[in-house]
């Protein structure tokens, strides 16, 4: 996965892509507009699931959102980092 510098690309409004809502799923929060967890890409991708293959398992989950959501996390972890 490549790195991106912050003059590469502006921050991801991860409210655009992921909603917690107590009425779904308990409030976990899933991919907005589908009832898939969040957490469900993370464990896939930590299994050696490619992407592709996550976005075939579960098709409400745009390509856009996926990545949206990875490098929401990855913003979020190098802003920690920097800390």
């Amino acid at each position: 996965m490549k790195t991106l510098t912050n003059e590469q690309v502006k921050p991801v409004a991860l409210s655009d892509y992921i909603v917690a809502d107590p009425d779904i799923l308990g409030g976990e929060p899933v991919f907005r507009g589908t009832r898939v967890p969040v957490v469900s890409l993370f464990e896939h991708l930590e299994s050696d699931c490619p992407l592709d293959e996550f976005l075939e398992n579960f098709p409400t989950v745009s390509r856009t959102a996926a990545v949206a959501v990875l490098m929401g996390a990855q913003e979020l972890t190098l802003e920690r980092a920097r800390r």
